[in-house]
């Protein structure tokens, strides 16, 4: 086999240097975030261990919360990547998301407006665009299910009362608390935000089912529009 052929793999580092045994000797807490995922990607390219590998790719997309939220064909197009390795690396990341779901409760209770950031933080503050979500509570402020209205721009004449109250009849909500999260990342409510919110409201004081919150979700922040007495 040529050399040029040769695909460097961790099996090749001093055994003490390999994140596999590290991580075994030590806890997945020892290893650096290129280790952690040179676990993942198994084996390098002619050039590269499956080390160097990893940095090269956390210095390519900047950081892992770039790696995460990039799409398939985007990380498999990266030097030494490919389609197999974008696959072990995209599944690994859904599976921490749906861990941190599952560590939040199958109906975890709101009784603050950080509850609602705790619970929805890290499915919106990648998005890239606005994402609106309807959580729909019991009697016990317990979150029964959430459900997606509406994504892109929040417009007033786009996310109709209907809409956001239309799962929430058919489950037979108690009460819903809406929110969504600013691409940008600052979470100050718009003038639509408020005028928004306030129609919302309205519309649950007819149909009996009350709005609690309306939360806007930005990178490491939040805001209630309940708090700032938008309604």
């Amino acid at each position: 086999m040529s050399e040029r052929n040769i695909r460097y793999t961790i099996k090749e580092l001093p055994e003490e240097e390999r994140p596999r045994e590290r991580l075994v000797q030590f806890g997945a807490n020892a290893l650096s975030n290129a280790e952690l995922l040179a676990i993942l990607l198994r084996t390098g390219t002619p050039e590269m261990t499956a080390v160097q590998l990893a940095q090269h790719l956390l210095n390519s997309a900047g950081s892992l919360r770039a790696i995460a939220n990039a799409k398939p064909d985007e990380l498999a197009q990266m030097k030494g990547i490919g389609v197999a390795k974008a696959a072990q690396l995209l599944a690994a990341v859904e599976l921490g998301r749906r861990i941190a779901l599952e560590q939040m409760g199958d109906q975890p209770a709101i009784t603050r407006p950080d509850d609602v950031y705790a619970l929805l933080h890290a499915q919106l503050r990648d998005e890239k665009q606005e994402h609106v979500i309807v959580l729909l509570l019991n009697t016990k402020n317990r979150v029964m299910r959430q459900s997606t209205v509406t994504k892109g721009t929040l417009d007033s004449s786009l996310l109709h009362p209907r809409e956001v109250f239309r799962e929430a009849i058919r489950h037979s909500a108690s009460s819903i608390i809406l929110a969504h999260n600013h691409p940008s990342g600052d979470p100050t409510p718009s003038s639509e935000d408020i005028q928004i919110t306030r129609r919302i409201h309205q519309a649950g004081q007819l149909i009996g089912i009350e709005l609690l919150d309306h939360v806007i979700i930005g990178d490491g922040r939040w805001v209630s529009l309940k708090a700032q007495g938008a309604f």
